[in-house]
């Protein structure tokens, strides 16, 4: 069983705030709080990072702990200590390239896979219509639901992708919120040097 789905956002802000924006977005105290849009990500560590000295290309990996939404009661069985929410670990691959203005974003959960195996892919340049002023956020994502006859039937299987495709959907959602809220306080902050006098 597989879903797949793919999405485009366009951010109003430019490139370079946008990708800023986004590369905060899962250590911004006021998403993490408790009634924050992001309050499922529990932490967050950079386990490399680098700059290529010919290119300046910069990759990074993180690794991102979060709650899931609690499992069908069928599969809560399954999983240890599944009698509320289960934590999820996720690896996020970076790669900016900052002089060609380009930032991919790849994740996949790294636990829970013999279950559910969720890719995301995403993709940041300027907007072509307006390429210094907008940003094209293009996200692709597959769900793999690991068969679950010896457990429960076929049916039980497309239940659980589908119940992942929404509730990713709606992380996504309140992803871009996040992004766009730390955009704004971007824009805001670089308002305020511009106007401070000399």
């Amino acid at each position: 069983m597989v879903v797949s789905y793919t999405r485009e956002h366009v951010y109003r802000h430019p490139w370079h705030r946008v990708t800023a924006a986004a590369w905060r977005k899962f250590t911004d105290p006021a998403a993490r709080a408790a009634t924050g849009s992001l309050a499922h990500i529990l932490d967050v560590h950079t386990l490399s990072r680098d700059v290529d000295p010919v290119s300046g290309r910069l990759r990074a990996v993180r690794a991102i702990a979060g709650r899931t939404p609690p499992p069908p009661l069928l599969l809560r069985g399954l999983l240890a200590g599944a009698g509320g929410d289960v934590v999820v670990l996720c690896v996020e691959r970076t790669d900016v390239d900052a002089p060609a203005r380009d930032m991919r974003v790849d994740s996949r959960n790294a636990t829970l896979r013999g279950l559910v195996d969720v890719e995301e892919r995403c993709s940041y340049a300027p907007h072509p219509e307006r390429p210094d002023e907008w940003t094209l956020c293009r996200q692709e994502t597959t769900i793999r639901c690991a068969p679950l006859a010896a457990v429960a039937p076929a049916r039980v299987a497309e239940v659980v992708e589908r119940r992942c495709a929404e509730r990713f959907t709606q992380n996504a959602d309140k992803g871009r919120e996040v992004v766009e809220r730390i955009c704004a306080d971007l824009a805001a902050e670089h308002d305020g040097i511009q106007e401070e006098p000399g």
